[in-house]
């Protein structure tokens, strides 16, 4: 009661101070910007992790190098068809498709691209999520057999849209008696997708296999097998069955291979975040002992009277840490609201922002997926909780106690 009593009176009674609101404040921005911060850094990891994972092998097995009788290095799969069974059979795995790989120039409209081709069956393309069912579509999924699909990026940078001819050219063409000259091929482009990934949609060609066998004369081979997994978290624990099920040759690399050092900075930059953001928490924090100490010194008249009373230490210490904890508890409150709102509405506020700044903040080729996301998660709202209420009650302490041994008699002396 006495502390509520506190809290309400106004500054010119000797209520809460100015620097307690403050701290007040300054609370809740440190809050709102921990849990907006973890927010995004959740969103970003896991969009990342979900176009990985949605448009890339989990697993990738391929041959080990071997020379043929020509004297060169092949790693080709011949029984890639069994091979794929095989893998299919271990427990966790999802999906073996046979690959054909190739990096190539495409032209079209004047225009000239490198780009990678994949040759894939179109049924184990329908099973690929990102591409079959991507966020952006034209053209229809169906008739895949009968030209080729490329990304959106590759789509802009050459001017083609569904129903255009692609040209694709070979280095490795066809081998003749003065040599091997350029293999270029026309198709016609029968879908473009949005994968979500820019360095993906900007560079990736899906190609039906048959027809990747025959323009990189690959026949009766395949380059790889992709791996799709129930669990990709857990891939590391299949790669020994996945070898063995492959055969001697078989060599693996997992998706957290592929990216493992870009994942690892961005766990030492949270790390790193969090921490940078717990300081200006704890700094708000401490403008709760200034403003309480200011609080203190005005009710020096209080807490005599009330000593003399019989108020014990123990209550008087409650009193004033009530009110240090109830300028954090509030604070708190206030900050986890406006970043709860901040991760939800995340998209209009980033939108008004790029309006205001004249576009471009947002650049994919940089970044990789093409928005800012945010991704509310249990453990970091409370994780950002308990930080700032643990602060904020443990620097209440300091001049709490600092009130509760105030002698009355010191207290009263010149009044």
């Amino acid at each position: 009661m006495i502390a509520w009593r506190y809290l309400r009176a106004r500054r010119a009674e000797g209520g809460v101070s100015v620097m307690t609101w403050i701290s007040l404040i300054g609370i809740a921005l440190a809050v709102f910007a921990l849990i907006a911060t973890l927010a995004v850094r959740a969103g970003f990891r896991a969009e990342f992790v979900d176009t990985i994972l949605g448009a890339n092998a989990h697993v990738t097995i391929y041959n080990s190098a071997d020379v043929n009788p020509n004297g060169q290095l092949d790693r080709a799969i011949s029984n890639y068809t069994t091979m794929a069974e095989n893998i299919a059979k271990v427990p966790g795995v999802t999906r073996a498709a046979p690959l054909i790989k190739g990096q190539i120039m495409a032209t079209a409209n004047g225009r000239n691209a490198g780009i990678e081709v994949f040759g894939i069956t179109a049924q184990d393309l329908a099973a690929v999520p990102r591409i079959a069912h991507p966020d952006k579509s034209w053209g229809d999924f169906v008739d895949f057999d009968k030209g080729v699909a490329i990304g959106s990026g590759v789509a802009q940078e050459l001017g083609l849209r569904v129903g255009d001819q692609i040209k694709l050219i070979s280095p490795e063409g066809v081998k003749t008696a003065f040599g091997t000259s350029p293999r270029v091929k026309s198709y016609e482009v029968t879908y473009v997708f949005t994968a979500g990934r820019y360095d993906i949609d900007r560079t990736r060609l899906y190609m039906p296999f048959a027809e990747a066998q025959s323009y990189f004369n690959r026949e009766g081979t395949a380059d790889e097998i992709e791996v799709m997994t129930a669990d990709p978290d857990k891939v590391d624990a299949l790669v020994p069955d996945l070898l063995k099920a492959a055969g001697g040759r078989a060599m693996a690399w997992t998706w957290r291979d592929a990216n493992g050092s870009f994942l690892e900075a961005l766990t030492v930059e949270d790390n790193v975040m969090f921490v940078i953001l717990s300081i200006l928490v704890l700094i708000a924090s401490m403008n709760i002992v200034s403003g309480l100490i200011m609080l203190v010194k005005n009710k020096g008249r209080d807490i005599g009277i009330l000593r003399t009373m019989g108020l014990t230490e123990g209550a008087v210490l409650r009193v004033f840490f009530i009110c240090g904890a109830f300028t954090g508890l509030i604070g708190t409150a206030a900050g986890v609201i406006l970043g709860c709102l901040f991760a939800i509405w995340i998209d209009p506020i980033f939108s008004v922002v790029n309006y205001l700044s004249g576009g471009g903040v947002w650049d994919p080729s940089i970044r990789g997926i093409y928005h800012l996301p945010a991704k509310l998660q249990l453990h970091d709202v409370l994780s950002s909780i308990f930080l700032s209420l643990g602060l904020s009650f443990g620097v209440t302490i300091f001049p709490a106690r600092r009130a509760a041994r105030m002698n009355p008699v010191e207290a009263l002396r010149y009044e």
